[in-house]
């Protein structure tokens, strides 16, 4: 999951698990598997390293 936030600028979470494709015109759009979009302020890069963060966070859990 990570956080983004909106055009009304209020944050929400995303589950990264399911972003598809993400897109800069000259917004970020981001697209699910499910074929639904968000408008986002992050830009694209901003939107990677928190998917990357979120990853490494699951895929380095140590009990």
């Amino acid at each position: 999951m990570i956080n983004v936030t909106g055009m009304n600028h209020e944050q929400f979470i995303l589950n990264a698990d399911h972003i598809e494709k993400i897109e800069q015109v000259p917004e970020t759009i981001i697209t699910l598997t499910n074929g639904r979009k968000y408008i986002v302020l992050e830009s694209i890069e901003e939107v990677k390293s928190a998917v990357i963060e979120y990853k490494n966070k699951i895929f380095t859990f140590k009990i």
